[in-house]
């Protein structure tokens, strides 16, 4: 499998953010997108998801065969927000998530217990602190196999543990013949993948 942005535009308010982005990442290979705020890092990662419209170019999958036409059905997206309900215990949430997804991946229990949070997903999502919504928002992509991981600010709010074990989960999915693409302020522990500047504000 191969995903591939061709020629990107982005735009945010009718305003033109950046142009001319491309890139094209095989299986087992990640994309760190850096840049200043307002560079365009998260507009370029709904787009390549498909929650917001190009303003040129395209994104594209190789390789997914029937299970896999479109990124949209190949990427698991993580982004600001968690995109769980409050007053659903965590369980609840990612039963729903696994079953919407459609191929099943981890369990809901060994999910929880990958990211820590084992013996907790009888809790509301609403009583958990910032840093345990964030772990549960990372075992939403364990519970539903997806090859592509499309990541924005994934370490946001986790403690240094919670950092490093993060980092294993993505060199996991990598060595699994993934495909990541994240944007970030901060070293994600992922020796060897590619990079892309973002440029200031146009």
């Amino acid at each position: 499998m191969r995903l591939i942005a061709e020629n990107l535009g982005g735009e945010r308010g009718g305003e033109t953010v950046f142009s001319n982005i491309g890139f094209a990442l095989e299986k087992g290979e990640a994309l760190i997108v850096t840049g200043p705020n307002g560079s365009g890092k998260s507009t370029l990662l709904r787009i390549v998801a498909g929650l917001l419209p190009a303003a040129g170019g395209k994104v594209l999958v190789e390789g997914g065969g029937e299970a896999f036409p479109t990124v949209a059905s190949a990427a698991h997206y993580l982004g600001h927000l968690n995109a769980m309900k409050t007053a659903l215990s965590v369980e609840e949430n990612l039963a729903f998530w696994r079953a919407f997804q459609g191929e099943p991946g981890l369990g809901v229990e060994e999910a929880l217990e990958t990211v820590a949070l084992g013996g907790l997903g009888h809790l509301p999502f609403g009583y958990l602190s910032t840093g345990q919504r964030r772990r549960a928002s990372i075992a939403k992509l364990l519970v539903g196999r997806r090859p592509v991981w499309l990541l924005d600010e994934p370490t946001a709010g986790l403690d240094k543990a919670s950092e490093e074990r993060f980092a294993g989960l993505m060199r996991g999915h990598l060595q699994d013949g993934g495909i990541l693409v994240a944007a970030t302020h901060l070293p994600l522990g992922l020796g060897g993948a590619k990079a892309l500047r973002m440029g200031q504000v146009l």
